[in-house]
C-alpha cells in the first residue's frame, strides 16, 4: 500500500502508514530572542568594511552587532563631519540622511564627488520625491526606516555586485592639456608633472571630478578640509591661488562669485 496511491478520506492502517523523509533546511526555524539571524547563501559572501552614519546610538549599536556577525567589519559615525573623515576607508557607506550636523544629501553629494564607495542611503521619509534626491545626490540604494535585516543584506549584496572596487583609486582625468592621475595623485599639463600638494591635488580632484558644475565653499571645507563650521575663506582662496600659479594660469580654476568654484580651461 505505501506505494499505491491513497484517496483523500480512506483510512490507513498505523502499519501502512509511509513515513517521508523531512527536510531540515526548509523549515524555518526562529531566531533566538536578541539575536541577528546569520544568513545563508549558495555564494560566500566577502566580509565588508562598513561604516554605519547613524545619529541613533542605540540603533547604531544593534545594527553593528548584526552586520559583524555577518563577518563584516562595521565601523559607526554619528554626524556627517565624521562620516567625510572615515568614508575612504570603507567598501560601503549605510548613510542615514537625519543627521544631527549637516544634511544627509550634502553629505553624499561630498562623498560621490570623489569617490565611487558604494553608498546606500537610509531615511523614513517614504516619498518618490525623497528616493529621487537621494539617487541624484549619488547613492546607489535607496532604503526606508524601518527596514528588515535580511532586506539590507540583500541590498547590500546586490550593490556590491554592480560597482567596481576602486575606480576612484584607478581613475585618470583628462580636461584638455590637463591630466589628473587618482591612483598615483599625480597632476601633469601637456605631459609634464606638476607638484602640489595633499590637499592642492584633493581640491583639484574634486573639481575635476565635477566638470561644469559649481562647487561651494562650504562642500569644499567639508570635503577637502572636514571643516563644515569654519566660515572663514581665506584657506580656499589660499590654495587655489596656488594652484593657479603652479598649473600655469588663473583660467584653469573659475571664480563663481558668491557661490564657490568650477574648473575651467586655459588657453593653449
Amino acid at each position: 500500500m505505501a506505494n499505491e496511491l491513497v484517496r483523500p478520506g480512506t483510512a490507513i492502517a498505523p502499519h501502512d502508514r509511509t513515513i517521508l523523509p523531512t527536510h531540515p533546511a526548509r523549515r524555518a526555524v526562529p531566531d533566538p530572542p536578541g539575536r541577528a539571524p546569520v544568513l545563508y547563501s549558495s555564494l560566500v559572501r566577502p566580509a565588508l568594511r562598513i561604516l554605519v552614519a547613524e545619529p541613533d546610538p542605540d540603533s547604531a549599536e544593534q545594527l553593528l552587532r548584526k552586520l559583524r556577525r555577518q563577518g563584516h567589519r562595521a565601523e559607526v559615525v554619528h554626524t556627517g563631519d565624521k562620516a567625510l573623515i572615515e568614508f575612504p576607508s570603507a567598501d560601503l557607506v549605510l548613510l542615514d540622511l537625519e543627521l544631527p550636523d549637516v544634511d544627509g544629501l550634502e553629505i553624499c553629494r561630498g562623498i560621490r564627488a570623489v569617490s565611487d564607495v558604494a553608498i546606500i542611503t537610509v531615511s523614513e521619509r517614504a516619498e518618490e520625491i525623497d528616493c529621487v534626491l537621494g539617487l541624484q545626490a549619488g547613492s546607489d540604494d535607496y532604503l526606508v526606516k524601518p527596514y528588515g535585516f535580511r532586506e539590507l543584506m540583500a541590498r547590500i549584496d546586490a550593490v556590491m555586485r554592480r560597482i567596481r572596487p576602486g575606480a576612484v583609486r584607478d581613475r585618470v582625468i583628462a580636461h584638455g592639456r590637463l591630466l589628473i592621475d587618482a591612483g598615483c595623485r599625480e597632476v601633469r599639463i601637456g605631459g609634464q608633472v606638476v607638484g602640489v600638494t595633499r590637499k592642492e591635488f584633493d581640491l583639484l580632484l574634486l573639481l575635476a571630478s565635477q566638470p561644469g558644475t559649481v562647487i561651494s565653499r562650504q562642500q569644499i571645507m567639508s570635503q577637502i578640509w572636514q571643516d563644515v563650521w569654519s566660515e572663514s575663506t581665506r584657506t580656499i582662496d589660499t590654495h587655489v591661488s596656488s594652484l593657479r600659479s603652479k598649473l600655469g594660469s588663473g583660467s584653469w580654476i573659475v571664480t563663481v562669485r558668491g557661490v564657490g568654484f568650477q574648473l575651467g580651461t586655459a588657453p593653449d
